[in-house]
C-alpha cells in the first residue's frame, strides 16, 4: 500500500483486465492519502461501535467440538475461513458494492447489497453481518460525515435490506477515496483480528500467541484478498462446511459468551 496525496488508480494494470496484484506484494495495487488512511483505521478499529467482540462466527463451538484447541489449531480454522468462508464470500462483495459505487452503478449496488444478504448459510451469521453493517453506517453517519453517502442509503432503502458490513465498509471505503485493494485488505485483516481475539479468549489463549496467531494469518488476508478482486461474479460463494455447521450448533449451545 502507497501512501500519497494522489489520488487512487485503477485496480485493473491494463485494458487488457489483467488479475489484480496481490496487496503487500511490492507491487502498487492501490493508493491512499494519509487523512483517508487514519479515518479508515479508526473505521476498522475495536474501538468502533459495531459490537464486533460480541461475534465469534462460530469459534466459539468449534472450541467446545474440540476443532480448535491452540495456536495451531485455531490458525487453521481461521485459514480456511479467509480463503474459503466468509473471507471469500464478503471479500467478493465488498469488491462489487466499492466499484459498484466508484462507477455510480446503484443497481450493481443494490445487486451487491442483496447478495450480501442472503448469501448467509446460518441465522447467526447473518446476525453477525447484518447488525454490524447497520451500526458501522450509523457509527459513521453520526461522526464522520461522508459527501455522497445520502444518494446510497436512498438505494438501501429502495432494496428493503440491511446492510451486510462488508458492503457497509466498502461503501464508506470507496466515499472516502481508498482503492479497492488496500481497503479490502484492512478489512480482512479487521476481520481476522476479531476472531483472533474471540480465539485467545475462547481457548483461551496468552495475548503473544494471539498475536503469532495473527501475523501468521497476514499473507492469508493478502492471498485471499487478491482472490477476491481476481474472482468473476459467477464464482460467488463459498466452501467452508465445518465453519457453517458450528454457526448452526452455536444456536443451541447452552453456555455462549459470544452471540455467533
Amino acid at each position: 500500500m502507497t501512501i500519497t496525496t494522489e489520488p487512487a488508480p485503477s485496480h485493473r494494470d491494463s485494458a487488457a483486465g489483467s488479475p489484480a496484484p496481490l496487496p503487500g506484494d511490492g507491487r502498487e495495487h492501490g493508493t491512499v492519502s494519509a487523512q483517508a488512511l487514519t479515518k479508515l483505521l479508526a473505521w476498522l478499529s475495536p474501538s468502533f461501535p459495531v459490537g464486533g467482540f460480541t461475534y465469534s462466527h462460530g469459534i466459539e463451538a468449534a472450541v467446545e467440538q474440540g476443532l480448535a484447541t491452540d495456536r495451531a489449531s485455531l490458525i487453521r480454522w481461521l485459514d480456511g475461513i479467509l480463503r474459503h468462508g466468509a473471507g471469500r464470500t464478503d471479500g467478493m462483495l465488498f469488491a462489487a458494492a466499492h466499484r459498484a459505487v466508484l462507477a455510480g452503478d446503484e443497481a450493481a449496488f443494490a445487486w451487491a447489497v442483496e447478495r450480501a444478504d442472503v448469501l448467509r448459510a446460518t441465522a447467526e451469521t447473518a446476525l453477525e453481518s447484518r447488525a454490524q453493517g447497520q451500526a458501522f453506517l450509523t457509527a459513521v453517519r453520526a461522526a464522520w460525515p461522508l459527501a455522497g453517502l445520502e444518494r446510497w442509503d436512498a438505494v438501501l432503502a429502495a432494496t428493503g435490506r440491511p446492510p451486510a458490513y462488508a458492503v457497509a465498509v466498502a461503501l464508506a471505503a470507496a466515499l472516502l477515496g481508498v482503492a479497492e485493494g488496500p481497503a479490502l485488505a484492512a478489512y480482512l485483516h479487521a476481520f481476522a483480528a476479531n476472531l483472533v481475539s474471540a480465539g485467545v479468549r475462547l481457548v483461551p489463549l496468552g495475548q503473544t500467541d494471539g498475536q503469532r496467531a495473527l501475523a501468521a494469518l497476514d499473507p492469508v488476508v493478502h492471498r485471499a484478498a487478491r482472490a477476491a478482486l481476481a474472482a468473476p461474479p459467477d464464482d460467488l460463494g463459498g466452501r467452508a462446511m465445518a465453519v457453517d455447521w458450528t454457526s448452526m450448533i452455536h444456536e443451541t449451545q447452552y453456555t455462549r459468551l459470544f452471540r455467533s
